[in-house]
Parts: C-alpha cells; sequence; structure tokens
C-alpha cells in the first residue's frame, strides 16, 4: 500500500521547515538511504534520505513551501505494481478528511419544522473550520452545544458522537433577553508588545521601502533572544587584557607552525583560554536546566560565527583537550561549513561557555546576551594600542584588549565569575602556560 513520507525532525527542537528543494519528482524509483529532499530548518540545510524503497506516486508539498510542520506527509511513495490511482485512498491526498457515514446509534429524534438544518461547516470563533461527523452535529444542535467549545477525539481532531453525547449545554440568555452590554474595559490592561505589522506599516506608508520576509533562522534568533534577554537575570564582569606577550607568542608558533600550513589567530588562544579557565573553576562549567544545574566535566565551548541574515553558535567539544592547531583547523572548518549552513544539528548544540568576538569588525567592547542554557557568554572586543602603567610604575605603550563577560546569575554569582574572568585573562596574558 502507499507510504506516506513525513517532514523529517532534523533536530530534537525542529517544530516546522522549509521543504527548499525537491532532489526528486514524481515517478523517481527511490532506494532506502537515496537523497531525496533537501530541507531548511532555522539553523541549516540539510539533505534528506529516504527511508523505504518505491516509486515517488505523488508529491504533497510543493518545492519552497515554509513552515510545514513535523510529520506532516510531503510525499507518497507507491510499491512495485502500484498505482498512483491508489493515492486517493491515503490520508496524505486528502485536503481535508472527509465526514465518514452515520454513525450506528439510535437515531435522533426529529427537529422541529422551523428549526434550521445545522451547518455543514461550522466555524470556530478565530474563524478556522469545524470538522464534526453529521451524527455529532446533529446531537450537538438538539443539546445546544456549541461544537466550537468542543475536543474532536476522532481522526485529525473530528468531533464525533462521543465527544457530545455527554457534553452540557452552555447557560444561554433567554431569546427575550437584550443583549449583554459590553464587558467594560480592564482598568489596567496589559501593555502592547510593541506596535503590530500593519501600524507600523502605516506610519511609513508616506515613504519608500522594501519589505523583507523574516526566514525561520532570523525568527529563531528573535524569539530566543528576546526570551533569554527577558527571562535570564544577566550580569556583567569586563577585563582590560595585555595582549603584547600572547601576540609575540603566536608569531613565533606561526612562523615554526608554516611549513605545515597551520597559521593560528588570536582567537584559537582565546578559545583554549576560556577552556582552560572552565576545567580550573569547575564549578563555573555549568548549563541551567530549569530545575537543577548541570556540571560539566568537559570544556565545550560555543564560538558565534556570523553568516548572512543570522549567525551560528558552532561547539568544539572537548576544547581543554585539544591543541591549538587543532583547535584552529577544527574551528576553520565549523565556520566554513556555518556559512554555507551545512551544519549538523549536534555541532551546534550544546555546550556550556560561548565566546562572541566583534574585535576584527573594529569593535572595542560591547555586552553579548547569554545563549540558553550556557552559563555564560565572553564578548570580546578589538587589541588596540594603549598608555598603561607597568608593575614597576613606569607609562608604556601596551596591546589591550577589552573584553565583558555575561553571566546566568542562576548559575554563577558574582565572586564564582570573578574568578573565571580571572583565569581567562591569565591565561592569556600568560600564554605559554596553555602549552603546559
Amino acid at each position: 500500500m502507499p507510504t506516506e513520507i513525513l517532514m523529517p525532525a532534523l533536530s530534537p527542537t525542529m517544530e516546522e521547515g522549509t521543504l527548499a528543494k525537491w532532489l526528486v519528482k514524481e515517478g523517481d524509483t527511490v532506494s532506502s538511504g537515496d537523497l531525496i529532499a533537501e530541507i531548511e530548518t532555522d539553523k541549516a540545510t540539510m539533505e534528506f534520505e529516504a527511508v523505504d524503497e518505491g516509486v515517488v506516486g505523488k508529491i504533497l508539498v510543493a518545492e519552497g513551501a515554509e513552515g510545514v510542520k513535523v510529520n506532516t506527509p510531503i510525499a507518497v511513495l507507491l510499491e512495485d505494481g502500484e498505482s498512483a490511482d491508489a493515492i486517493g485512498s491515503t490520508p496524505a491526498a486528502a485536503a481535508a478528511p472527509a465526514a465518514p457515514a452515520a454513525e450506528p446509534g439510535p437515531a435522533a429524534p426529529p427537529s422541529p419544522a422551523t428549526a434550521a438544518p445545522a451547518p455543514a461547516a461550522p466555524a470556530a470563533s478565530d474563524g478556522s473550520r469545524i470538522f464534526a461527523s453529521p451524527l455529532a452535529r446533529r446531537i450537538a444542535a438538539d443539546k445546544g452545544l456549541d461544537l466550537s467549545q468542543i475536543k474532536g477525539s476522532g481522526p485529525k481532531g473530528r468531533i464525533v458522537k462521543a465527544d457530545v453525547i455527554d457534553a452540557q449545554p452552555q447557560a444561554a440568555a433567554p431569546a427575550s433577553a437584550p443583549a449583554p452590554a459590553a464587558a467594560a474595559p480592564a482598568t489596567s490592561p496589559t501593555p502592547a508588545a510593541g506596535p503590530s505589522a500593519d501600524m507600523v506599516a502605516r506610519m511609513y506608508e508616506t515613504r519608500a521601502y522594501e519589505e523583507v520576509s523574516l526566514d525561520g533562522m532570523r525568527k529563531t534568533i528573535a524569539a530566543r533572544l528576546t526570551e533569554a534577554k527577558q527571562t535570564i537575570p544577566h550580569f556583567y564582569l569586563r577585563r582590560d587584557i595585555q595582549l603584547d606577550a600572547l601576540l609575540a607568542f603566536r608569531a613565533q608558533l606561526n612562523k615554526q607552525l608554516e611549513s605545515r600550513g597551520v597559521k593560528l589567530s588570536v582567537n584559537d588562544f582565546i578559545i583554549k583560554a576560556v577552556a582552560l579557565a572552565l576545567q580550573a573553576v569547575p564549578d563555573a562549567n555549568a548549563v541551567w536546566a530549569g530545575d537543577r544545574v548541570l556540571k560539566m566535566k568537559a570544556s565545550d565551548v560555543a564560538v558565534a560565527v556570523a553568516i548572512e541574515g543570522g549567525l551560528f553558535t558552532p561547539v568544539l567539544q572537548d576544547s581543554d583537550r585539544k591543541s591549538l592547531s587543532t583547535l584552529s583547523a577544527e574551528m576553520k572548518d565549523l565556520a566554513s561549513r556555518a556559512r554555507e549552513r551545512k551544519l549538523a544539528p549536534h555541532e551546534y548544540q550544546g555546550g556550556s561557555f560561548a565566546i562572541s568576538n566583534l574585535g576584527m569588525f573594529g569593535i572595542d567592547n560591547f555586552d553579548a546576551i547569554v545563549n540558553p542554557p550556557h552559563a555564560g557568554i565572553l564578548a570580546v572586543g578589538a587589541g588596540v594600542k594603549k598608555p598603561v602603567v607597568g608593575a614597576d610604575g613606569e607609562l608604556k605603550v601596551a596591546t589591550v584588549m577589552s573584553v565583558t563577560m555575561s553571566v546566568d546569575h542562576r548559575v554563577i554569582d558574582g565572586a564564582l565569575g570573578a574568578d573565571l574572568l580571572k583565569a581567562i585573562v591569565d591565561n592569556l596574558e600568560n600564554p605559554m602556560v596553555m602549552l603546559a
């Protein structure tokens, strides 16, 4: 019999996606493991493989369709010898479930001659269609029930006889009673989250503009960061770091590694410094898990990577145990595939701490938003030459980098956060200890 191909859940948090591209067409024969489509999630575009073998009988979701819910049928696969005519009997092919024949049971008493027949397709208050069997509609009409207030237990939420047989009618005002007055407005209305899209459009109706629709990634970024800023109790710790020793050490290493084609960046040292600091201050190597804190054993460090239309935070697992050259190669690979939206979910999920480096864009300092469930994020600015007072009291010029650590106060308190940031600073100002 025909087999439905369902919209896959390509990550634990995926609820819907975009069917970016079909790699097969109706009539094509596919085997298990063949690539049949490209699915775009909020984070990446991933290839989708067939699980079964057969012939693509019908494509149910068009290429480019957005907001396709997980487990929605997107195509139908036929076995050898089956005809596409058989698809009509599958649930996937029907736009809406057909109304079944009257259910067995005693016939409802006839309605009065003056009563109007029950509507074929009543609508809920929000305008959506209500699906109910004919018998359920008749019983509901006789009992004065509002179908929009009844939850259906039949296929795809259809209201059936059992749902209405024991339901109680809502109290109704007598026919002669005047319509109730409109409820008085609340004395303290909840403030709106912001002007609606229509209101904003009206503000600028006399100005020229281009409307840009939000893709899944931008919607997710907006929702998650709004939630993070509103629900996570942030606090911020700031330090200046003198980079001259690190820059000299980096130049020396890069000269020695040149024959291997390895070139270390300052960001590679920052990743290593954070990873080792999380080991030195293990209580800070933790994540918030709703009603508990999970203390991590390894240092899994996430690094923000800017891409067109958003960002990724690929995670470098076990960063504390990897060499600088290994971290450098892994980061370059992850960043490259992130920009192509080719990362697998396990490559950008997890981690306990993140790094966001805008120094390469000339930003001196900034505050980053914690990405849950991480306990913190280090915002890194540019290294700038500044006058500083040395340990001997003499004024000198040094390359100084400003960092701000945003911390989730539910996981890390002030003193613990200060210890973690001090460990990061010590590692970067004394880079040779990171190789010990």
